[in-house]
């Protein structure tokens, strides 16, 4: 919430109807069908899905304008600002059991299935293979080469702490009411994201073209892109939402008082964080 009107606003406030939700949802409908037809060598599918993206865009850049206006034209009071909070909350922990059903999978992968195959009972199917995470001896998958956390993983992670730090510091500069000082630290930490995503292609890169690791590995090469991927997919999603927070603050949106906007970019900021780290222990190191 960026309203400099909090006191005025009403006890709790309830929209008017509006055509955003279902506008979200036929553009959604229209970018998954273009996908699906796409992967299925439909011709009308890769245009199907572009115009459906273009329109999830337009669609959230109109409603997110309907709401940061009636933030600040003080509409928003303590109840809408202690709702956003929870349903922020929630979010994440929405996110937090997403990635808990993947690094559940790659667990049981590596600790419960691959001791179970190289046992003596499937020595008779397998006689080849050993319970060794990343070995492919005796199967049908290409071999590869696993990935390792050096260079690339590690200088990812540094640059991922170092942001933590960067939005903690614009955070508190916002809490003082120093807006410049908010809005410099707060480009550093979308620029740190920047290149932690610039690493990661290249290092997606490295992984097809040196390593042959690919996302038909195995089941290494599934859990590795898939963990990594999603990770990436949430790093832009917040830097993304940190965008948006940058450009409000430069338009004068926020108070010291009043910015859960900030606040709620911020939260899911550190959780990316948070994640990247289970990650760079269970991926790379285990």
């Amino acid at each position: 919430m960026g309203s400099q009107h909090a006191k005025t606003a009403p006890y709790y406030f309830v929209p008017g109807p509006s055509k955003w939700p279902v506008l979200a949802g036929a553009s959604l409908l229209l970018t998954m069908a273009g996908a699906s037809a796409w992967v299925n060598g439909y011709g009308w599918g890769p245009a199907a899905n572009i115009i459906g993206i273009l329109a999830t865009i337009v669609v959230l850049f109109k409603w997110f304008g309907d709401a940061f206006a009636e933030s600040e034209s003080g509409l928003y009071g303590d109840r809408i600002d202690l709702s956003f909070r929870w349903s922020m909350s929630w979010f994440i922990f929405s996110e937090v059991m997403f990635f808990a059903g993947f690094f559940g999978a790659l667990f049981y992968a590596r600790s419960v299935t691959m001791p179970w195959l190289a046992d003596i009972d499937h020595k008779v199917i397998w006689p080849d293979f050993t319970a060794q995470w990343g070995n492919t001896p005796g199967g049908t998958i290409d071999p590869f080469t696993k990935m390792g956390p050096f260079p690339i993983p590690t200088i990812n992670t540094a640059l991922l702490l170092a942001s933590g730090v960067t939005l903690t510091i614009s955070h508190h500069a916002l809490r003082l009411g120093q807006r410049g000082k908010t809005a410099f630290w707060l480009a550093a930490t979308i620029l740190l994201g920047a290149i932690f995503m610039g690493f990661q292609v290249y290092e997606y890169m490295h992984a097809y073209s040196d390593l042959n690791l690919k996302l038909t590995s195995g089941i290494y090469g599934s859990t590795f892109f898939m963990l990594t991927g999603f990770h990436g997919f949430h790093v832009t999603l917040g830097a993304i939402m940190l965008a948006v927070v940058l450009y409000r603050l430069m338009k004068g949106h926020f108070t010291p008082e009043n910015h859960f906007g900030f606040e709620g970019a911020a939260w899911y900021w550190h959780f990316v964080d948070v994640v990247w780290l289970g990650l760079y222990v269970v991926v790379y190191w285990l």
